[in-house]
């Protein structure tokens, strides 16, 4: 911990959910964080707001910048007056339906802003370390299990975004030695993960429904598989791979896959709600344009150069999720999840929401 006091690291989308955990685990490291959130007319910062510190006071090691992925200039201005050390590239539109609905946002804010961030990395002739976050959905359709050695078969604008940025980063990488490296994650929930994305969607809906301010949920495809892990354990992976000797691209998965309707059976069952069947509808609102039916990451590579594995696999991470939005409504929780956190956990670095 002691070599990484004076470290500086730039987190773009710093105020979602892989942002907020990785600025604490940064934090806790001795880091100095800087993150880029967008001008918005409203707070948009709450998963960071417990760590904030008025700038005023001797000491502080949070900073936040108001920027935007599609804007050149802001990019450039705060690699060259932070000058990083490490920057981790999160920002996204990360809603894969949302991607059909806006193609070119997402295309222009995930795919050129990856390519705006390298260029400017590359134009400051700093010795900046570069982490990409990539995504399993780059592999759609591709048979399971998926590893670094995978053909990507992307099946939306956000895919086929992701696998630009993915590329690109290779491309600065080998073209210009820059020490950029790609984490091609799949899907990691958490408390902390947005109310519009399935695994929270459920949860949230779990409590409300017990807490009798609701009656219904409304999804789409059931039967998608996904292989789910917990977020602040991924954001740690983030920091590894860029402590290598040499920049590379891991997968990083759980290696195991359920399915939307086995993550509904879980989370109703866990609340003492019984049968989900009653209180859920199918809506083909929700349902993507092109499907991706099965993910499933091997992390062989990560397990053998990085020493990582994960510790909550599917069911713990469901009554992890179920047991903090009770949380959030005044309810009492179930509790599994919790003593869950503090068995596996007992130095946990982040705020449990």
């Amino acid at each position: 911990m002691e070599q990484n006091k004076k470290k500086k690291a730039l987190i773009t989308g710093i105020a979602g959910q892989d942002g907020s955990y990785l600025a604490e685990f940064l934090l806790s490291k001795g880091y100095e964080v800087h993150g880029i959130v967008r001008w918005d007319s409203i707070f948009t910062t709450q998963r960071i707001d417990h760590l904030y510190q008025d700038y005023h006071i001797k000491g502080v090691r949070l900073f936040t910048h108001y920027g935007d992925m599609t804007d050149t200039g802001s990019l450039e201005k705060w690699i060259n007056e932070i000058k990083p050390d490490e920057v981790y590239h999160l920002a996204a539109q990360s809603h894969v339906k949302v991607s059909f609905e806006m193609p070119e946002f997402t295309t222009n804010t995930d795919a050129l802003g990856t390519l705006r961030i390298l260029e400017a990395i590359k134009n400051s002739n700093l010795p900046i370390r570069f982490y990409m976050a990539a995504s399993s959905e780059q592999f759609g359709s591709s048979p399971p299990p998926q590893n670094e050695n995978t053909p990507f078969n992307p099946r939306s604008p956000y895919a086929c975004a992701k696998v630009f940025s993915y590329y690109i980063t290779r491309v600065y990488r080998e073209a210009y030695g820059i020490f950029a490296c790609n984490g091609i994650f799949y899907n990691h929930e958490s408390p902390r993960r947005g109310p519009t994305f399935v695994t929270k969607k459920i949860t949230r809906a779990v409590a409300r429904i017990k807490a009798g301010l609701d009656k219904k949920l409304y999804l789409g495809n059931l039967e998608a598989k996904r292989d789910w892990g917990f977020a602040p354990e991924y954001v740690e992976v983030m920091w590894k791979i860029l402590q290598q000797e040499k920049p590379d691209d891991f997968v990083i998965a759980t290696g195991e896959a359920h399915s939307v309707r086995e993550f509904l059976t879980e989370a109703f069952q866990y609340a003492g709600l019984g049968d989900w069947e009653p209180y859920v509808e199918i809506d083909p609102r929700y349902f993507r344009p092109a499907e991706v039916e099965v993910l499933i990451g091997d992390a062989t590579k990560a397990k053998e150069k990085l020493g990582w594995q994960p510790k909550i696999k599917f069911k713990d991470l469901v009554k992890i999720m179920v047991d903090a939005d009770f949380r959030a409504l005044g309810l009492t929780p179930p509790g599994e999840g919790d003593r869950i956190l503090r068995e596996k956990f007992p130095n946990r670095w982040w705020k449990v929401d």
